[in-house]
């Protein structure tokens, strides 16, 4: 069967798009934007491969999804959504799509996964169950789309997961999520803060000790991992592990085996890890403070949160969500004024998702309306939040995008501009480490002596000044 796509997308100019970019892969495109349509299509041809959107004009395409899925088993569906919600790629994934893409999408992304199906002509089979309610993850923000992705491609398996990310971005949000929805959700999720437990007891924590294993052990203990025996181990902060429970955590790994402290016999666990960390685990491997075979049996698929600043879109939904988390708890019920909304979105969320958590019930306890507005904000700010980033511990890229926000260019001047306030301080620091020695200053750099010369005399930098008396 010659490779044929079935699009169905009641945005003419989405549609075209896809439509010209599969017909240059040699597909050929049947286009509807309709429930209706899109039976009738299936009906008369077979297709290698069905796109569709979700919102159609009379019906929603992942609702009716499961009938496509009993009717031709075989042929893989791709979604395209503009509803970004982790809901919405729970439903998609739930339902047997070959693969889930929100809106706005990559186009070359889409189409290898269109011929990546067409090839396969296999897509999973997903439940026709709803999904659970109370999903712990809010946000439509395109940073939020690849974790929503990840998850789903990791429900229905027992990978390794390490969840990465700065403090309070919700890593034990996303193991929650991934356990709740995933195949382990009738067993136990055993959460294990590895940075509270004192160093010498952590493998009594994980692992259980015996009746008389050290001083105080008066009885057997049945450690975390025994815990969540049939479910998900998850280990928050895994980056300040010791480095002796590190290798005992390896071995565990590796064999699915435990032995208790103080114990002869080993037994047999059957648990999902996910393990998660704010810190960056490379330089500890350098340093020795992190096992490298360790972190390669943890890192088999890595899911990076993005910070709150990343994704300013999703900062009022969430605020809201925490008004109603509020009010169930007992605070006075608020609204978010658009005011406030905005002046939250401005803010730069050092503490992230945790922090905008912490402000929002406090301004819910303490606001004099019950629409909390800027002023209310702005005062609540002023009590230790940081509407400015700390930048001694921001990245470069921070550093920059931060100072990018503070500058104003005219028009045409942003490209060169920016390049020419940034080489300053690279040459100025070649300068001083060679002590204004224009030879070595240009090995340094790696260009022609001729070209330092040329960029110091155009951004007005005297060499000399760097000479030592």
């Amino acid at each position: 069967m010659s490779r044929r796509a079935l699009l169905v997308e009641d945005d003419n100019a989405i549609a075209t798009v896809i439509r010209a970019a599969l017909e240059d892969e040699g597909f050929t495109v049947d286009t509807c934007d309709t429930v209706a349509c899109r039976d009738e299509s299936l009906a008369e041809h077979e297709y290698s491969v069905m796109l569709t959107d979700v919102m159609l004009l009379d019906g929603d395409g992942i609702e009716t999804l499961g009938v496509v899925r009993d009717t031709y088993p075989d042929m893989p569906v791709i979604i395209l959504s503009a509803q970004n919600t982790l809901d919405t790629a729970v439903r998609a994934t739930d339902r047997g799509a070959f693969e889930y893409f929100p809106k706005p999408f990559d186009l070359d992304e889409l189409v290898r996964a269109t011929c990546q199906a067409a090839e396969s002509r296999k897509a999973k089979t997903g439940e026709d169950s709803e999904p659970p309610d109370g999903l712990p993850l809010i946000g439509r923000s395109q940073a939020m789309q690849e974790v929503y992705r990840l998850i789903t491609r990791v429900l229905h398996n027992d990978l390794t997961v390490l969840v990465l990310g700065e403090s309070g971005t919700g890593k034990e949000l996303v193991a929650e999520a991934i356990h709740q929805l995933g195949k382990r959700k009738s067993g136990p999720f055993v959460p294990v803060n590895t940075a509270a437990i004192p160093r010498e007891l952590i493998e009594s924590e994980l692992f259980g000790h015996e009746k008389g294993a050290f001083t105080g052990a008066t009885s057997r203990s049945i450690g975390k991992f025994e815990q969540a025996q049939g479910g998900t181990l998850f280990l928050d902060e895994i980056g300040d592990m010791p480095p002796e429970a590190q290798t005992r955590l390896l071995r565990a790994l590796q064999s699915g085996r435990i032995r208790r402290v103080g114990g002869s016999e080993e037994i047999a666990v059957d648990v999902r890890i996910i393990a998660a960390t704010n810190r960056d685990l490379m330089p500890l491997i350098a340093e020795g403070g992190f096992r490298e075979d360790l972190y390669y049996r943890l890192n088999v698929v890595p899911i990076k949160l993005p910070p709150l600043r990343d994704r300013a879109d999703d900062i009022a939904p969430l605020a809201r969500h925490f008004l109603t988390l509020a009010a169930a708890e007992g605070l006075p019920k608020r609204t978010l004024g658009n005011d406030a909304a905005k002046l939250l979105a401005e803010q730069y969320w050092r503490g992230n998702v945790r922090e905008l958590r912490n402000l929002v019930f406090r301004a819910a306890l303490l606001a004099r309306e019950d629409v909390i507005d800027a002023e209310t904000v702005c005062s609540l700010l002023d009590e230790g939040e940081r509407a400015q980033p700390d930048e001694s511990g921001m990245d470069l890229g921070g550093a920059i995008t931060r100072w990018l926000e503070r500058s104003e260019f005219a028009d045409g001047d942003l490209y060169h501009g920016a390049l020419a306030e940034l080489e300053k301080p690279v040459f100025r620091h070649a300068l001083a480490k060679t002590s204004g020695n224009q030879v070595r200053a240009a090995q340094l750099l790696g260009i022609n002596r001729n070209t330092l010369r040329k960029r110091l005399s155009e951004l007005d930098i005297d060499p000399e000044g760097f000479a030592r008396g």
